[in-house]
């Protein structure tokens, strides 16, 4: 009942903000009839929940669309509970600084699909679209071309970039693939020791297609991506070893918590999982057959996974066991983000999902 009041107290937030947007250009009689009809309207949808869709309240997850011309949103990304952005296909990009109610389209100035955004620091920010890397320093407000890989720098191929995480103040790191005619021929690793000002590339041990990267200090990160491929790196990024994992599915997405702990998901339900800093790696059982793209733990025992057709699963024993919620899309889902308590998925044509933690 908890989450249906929380569904019910969201959406009414909503449709009071925008009513009091709708107030500055209607007069104040027209205002109140529409506001009472919403009342009715949102009190009506409340009923209706609870007497045929508990089930679905009861996931705490709520679902709404934001205008995207029918392009997907890839990921997304809270620097606290107001503060937030979402990207996606065309070079879509827009900002909310309400905690979802409002969203403001930002111009980036490229049609490339955004496809990671991460912030070092509540100024710094950093944002990956097609083979470009942009930065913010002035909290998302503006975003600038860092660094741009042309195909003349790679014989002619093209490169895509994935996903960007800074280890430090100074030091960051961006993976992606390198391909000609659609075929991956190369992964692409890149790194900055000046803040993001310059970026070279380095040499990984795997040529396959490297999609995320992940760390847990200043030393040790996690990069996952084609084929089981897990790297590691105990020097700061100095230099990567691949670890021994028991798939050959790829894998989307690492979401380490400390030295010890981590877990990654991928194709065909694939969900792994370490205690040892990634010296083993056990696969767990998740009773869902749909390729997962993202996974969180917003604390020790409590993590969610998303991925196609709308799925959503959920532990809260440090992921040893997994029981899947309703999503209430069968839109696909791309990228998860917590903010301490606030939850946000983002997929297909715009859907966003927003979750509230007990």
């Amino acid at each position: 009942m908890n989450s249906f009041c929380v569904f019910v107290s969201f959406w009414l937030r909503l449709l009071s903000y925008r009513s009091k947007l709708r107030y500055k250009t209607e007069n104040k009689t027209s205002m109140r009839t529409r506001t009472r009809a919403l009342i009715r309207l949102s009190a009506a949808i409340s009923v209706l929940l609870t007497l045929i869709g508990p089930t679905r309240a009861q996931s705490g997850w709520i679902p709404f669309k934001i205008s995207t011309g029918g392009a997907d949103l890839n990921t997304v990304y809270f620097l606290d509970s107001k503060r937030g952005w979402v990207g996606g296909d065309d070079g879509f990009l827009s900002r909310t600084d309400d905690g979802g109610l409002s969203w403001i389209k930002q111009a980036l100035g490229t049609t490339s699909a955004i496809n990671d955004i991460y912030f070092r620091d509540k100024e710094a920010g950093f944002l990956l679209a097609g083979n470009a890397i942009f930065v913010t320093r002035d909290n998302g407000t503006g975003w600038t071309q860092a660094r741009i890989f042309l195909p003349e720098e790679f014989d002619g191929a093209d490169v895509e970039l994935y996903s960007v995480r800074f280890s430090s103040k100074k030091k960051g790191w961006v993976v992606g693939s390198i391909s000609k005619n659609e075929r991956v021929i190369d992964s692409i690793l890149v790194y900055t020791d000046d803040g993001g000002e310059t970026w070279r590339r380095q040499r990984a041990p795997s040529r396959t297609e490297l999609i995320h990267i992940d760390f847990v200090s200043d030393k040790r990160g996690w990069i996952v991506g084609e084929g089981g491929t897990i790297l590691f790196t105990r020097d700061g990024g100095a230099s990567w070893t691949k670890q021994n994992v028991p798939t050959n599915r790829t894998l989307y997405h690492i979401d380490v918590r400390d030295d010890k702990k981590g877990w990654a998901a991928g194709e065909r339900g694939t969900l792994l999982r370490t205690t040892d800093g990634g010296e083993t790696w056990v696969e767990i059982p998740t009773n869902v057959s749909a390729t997962l793209l993202s996974i969180k733990f917003p604390s020790g025992d409590e993590g969610w996974a998303i991925g196609r057709g709308g799925t959503i699963i959920r532990t809260s024993d440090q992921g040893r066991t997994w029981v899947q919620q309703d999503s209430t899309t069968t839109q696909n889902l791309y990228s998860l983000n917590f903010n301490k308590k606030i939850g946000w998925a983002v997929g297909g044509a715009g859907i966003v999902l927003r979750y509230e933690r007990d």
